[in-house]
């Protein structure tokens, strides 16, 4: 059967189609020059229109495409139209009954996902997605036709639910299984010391994610979730406590875990490791003689005196060194020299030890030698780096024979042994899960390290908490460490409520440094506090105010002095035993505090100034050279810095600053509403 235009409307219409013939299952629209061929597979919709004289048949086809043929003649249009439609109908109905067996297997594979024991994981949700497409696919004839049917309509419906909208539909469906498994495993869920885990906490306890990353700002019960989460994998038997890999950056983070797991029931065989613990293993089990880690590492003052001894007689023995060593501390540091023999000057060298522990940390970090490190100089950089270099190398020199001398190694080397054992393949990975605590602050070293480890074995769970305050974004200098292993926005989580801050300090140090991670919400905090929450007060202030925590702080709590530079541990500590001698006082720098709390904090050392906090001085050649992309934001790092001293504490923080020099941090907490003391 075929239908043509009229001689008059197909001179009158010009359109490439005038003539349609109907075909076994399809039809052919064709004209002079035009030919198209339209199975019924591919026909969405058929439509008979009448025009001021002629007639109109219209087809339309997947994806909105239309074919019309125009200047028939009105009545065997329609007649065409009615034929056509008859047989177009009965093969649909045929193709109904096979599309809603197709759609039905579909959905029960829906179903069946949606009904699993466990969590639906991305993985999981992209496979069924695409056994959904797969599926339409196979289908005889499109899917927009598929609500015409009964048969048809509920498990298409249900399937294009899980393809349009497969984020919302697991999210629910993993949100009403991990309600099942509170229920379920409640004393889980309930052994935490702020109370009960929150929604959003258990989410992440339960998330079945091969890698992910759960951002918390301060209080928000990190810690607490990986000890939580540790205990979840042993119920579930999806790890033995062998298997079992708890990170923390330093002792004290791993301390801290270790308190929560010890606070668990069922926990018996699993603990957290520092990185320099889990280096020492690696080695130990790959066949290598297993180095000492020199107590220089945690002794600071040690460290420094060495560091001071070697500047001081270099200085003295060769002038060309005392020379290049004047021209850096005044050109680039922008210092005042007291005398032709700086170097024996007592409060200059006091001044000077901080800067050289820091150049002797990136040259440790880098772990190259000379030669190396001068190739990883830029070309404009090159010549002014291979100058202070020879200023900076016999500071490295004397560190090495020191621990020569002790028949140990330091962090870095440790670190570097261990990468190169598993670079190697001599060590092979005994863990199915991976925790790590505070992700945000492991050095480049660190996170090289865990990134081989978790290389081994892609399938190794691995999960990490991070501060997203504390990330340094890289458009303001470095992009974060441990991009590698957490790169899709899908697996990652926040936590919104500090256990540990009241509101006044949760929007002060939100206001200072905005959270990351995936929808920047700020913290929310479940307790009230006052004006006074945070205060200011001058820095000849503090035996005054430990007079007064005297007074009213319990034996129970903890007061914590923290300082961006362990050369500001105050003297007072010297005669606390006896002065306070109930008062439980501990000093850290704000670095090593991070994974900490305490009662009450006081924060030392808000003074401007090249040494200040933040410092003003600009970077040194070496500093540009050798120093990680992400570290070279002295501004970014110092406000990081600032929001781990405010967040210390449950109770209050006071802030001490030089009323001569002030830090600039500290106009900017006067114009964010901090009050101003003279006194405690």
């Amino acid at each position: 059967m075929e239908l043509k235009a009229t001689s008059l409307g197909k001179r009158l219409a010009q359109h490439p189609y005038n003539r349609v013939r109907l075909l076994n299952a399809g039809v052919e629209v064709s004209g002079d020059k035009h030919h198209y061929l339209i199975p019924f597979n591919q026909l969405v919709t058929l439509q008979c229109k009448r025009g001021i004289v002629w007639g109109e048949l219209e087809f339309e086809l997947p994806e909105g495409k239309v074919v019309r043929l125009h200047g028939t003649e009105w009545q065997e249009t329609q007649r065409f139209y009615h034929h056509l439609t008859a047989l177009w109908q009965r093969w649909s109905e045929e193709m109904a009954a096979i599309s809603a067996q197709v759609l039905a297997s579909q959905q029960a594979a829906i179903e069946q996902a949606e009904q699993q024991p466990c969590w639906l994981t991305q993985r999981a949700l992209s496979a069924l997605q695409q056994e959904i497409r797969e599926a339409f696919q196979a289908l005889p004839m499109p899917v927009e036709r598929m609500a015409e049917f009964d048969a048809c309509r509920e498990a298409f419906s249900h399937c294009r639910r899980w393809l349009e909208e497969g984020a919302k539909q697991c999210a629910a469906r993993n949100r009403a299984w991990a309600e099942r498994m509170m229920k379920a495993h409640a004393p889980l869920f309930t052994a935490a010391e702020q109370g009960a885990l929150n929604m959003q906490q258990a989410l992440a306890v339960v998330n079945g994610e091969e890698a992910l990353l759960v951002w918390g700002g301060a209080g928000s019960g990190k810690t607490t979730l990986l000890a939580a989460r540790a205990g979840w994998l042993l119920q579930r038997g999806e790890a033995a406590p062998e298997q079992i890999l708890l990170l923390a950056a330093g002792a004290q983070g791993a301390q801290a875990l270790n308190q929560r797991i010890t606070a668990r029931p069922g926990m018996a065989g699993v603990g957290a490791m520092t990185f320099q613990a889990l280096a020492l293993q690696i080695i130990r089990q790959g066949g290598r003689k297993v180095p000492g880690v020199s107590k220089l590492e945690e002794d600071d003052n040690a460290r420094r005196k060495l560091l001071l001894k070697a500047w001081q007689q270099q200085c003295g023995e060769k002038k060309a060194q005392a020379a290049g060593w004047c021209a850096l501390l005044t050109d680039e540091l922008g210092w005042e020299i007291p005398d032709k023999t700086f170097w024996k000057n007592r409060a200059l060298g006091e001044k000077l030890v901080g800067r050289l522990d820091q150049w002797l940390a990136l040259m440790r970090e880098h772990g190259g030698s000379q030669a190396e490190m001068l190739n990883d100089a830029p070309g404009a950089l090159h010549a002014a780096f291979q100058k202070q270099l020879r200023l900076l190398a016999p500071l490295l020199k004397a560190w090495k024979t020191a621990l020569k001398e002790q028949g140990a190694v330091d962090s870095s080397a440790l670190m570097h042994q261990a990468l190169d054992v598993l670079n190697k393949g001599r060590f092979v990975s005994p863990w199915k899960q991976i925790l790590v605590d505070d992700v945000q602050a492991l050095s480049p070293l660190q996170a090289e390290l865990l990134a081989a480890l978790k290389a081994q074995n892609s399938r190794t769970g691995l999960f990490a908490v991070a501060d997203g305050a504390q990330v340094i974004q890289p458009a303001e200098g470095g992009p974060a460490l441990w991009a590698d292993l957490f790169d899709d926005e899908s697996r990652q989580c926040v936590l919104e409520t500090t256990y540990r801050l009241d509101d006044q300090m949760a929007d002060l140090a939100a206001s200072l440094c905005p959270p990351r991670g995936p929808g920047n919400l700020p913290l929310t905090s479940l307790r009230r506090g006052d004006k006074k929450s945070v205060l200011l007060l001058p820095d000849d202030q503090l035996d005054a105010l430990l007079d007064k925590l005297s007074g009213f702080v319990r034996d129970d709590q903890q007061v914590l002095l923290l300082a961006h530079d362990a050369a500001l541990r105050p003297a007072s500590l010297k005669k606390a035993a006896t002065r306070w001698p109930r008062l439980n006082l501990t000093f850290a720098t704000l670095e090593a505090s991070q994974g900490q709390q305490a009662d009450y904090a006081i924060v030392l050392g808000l003074e401007g100034g090249s040494d200040g906090f933040p410092a003003t001085a600009g970077e040194t050649v070496a500093e540009q050279v050798l120093q990680p992309q992400w570290a070279k934001v002295a501004e970014a790092q110092a406000r990081r810095w600032l929001y781990v001293a405010l967040t210390r504490a449950r109770e209050r923080v006071w802030l001490l600053y030089s009323p001569v020099n002030p830090s600039g941090f500290v106009e900017t907490l006067k114009k964010r509403g901090v009050p101003v003391q003279r006194k405690p």
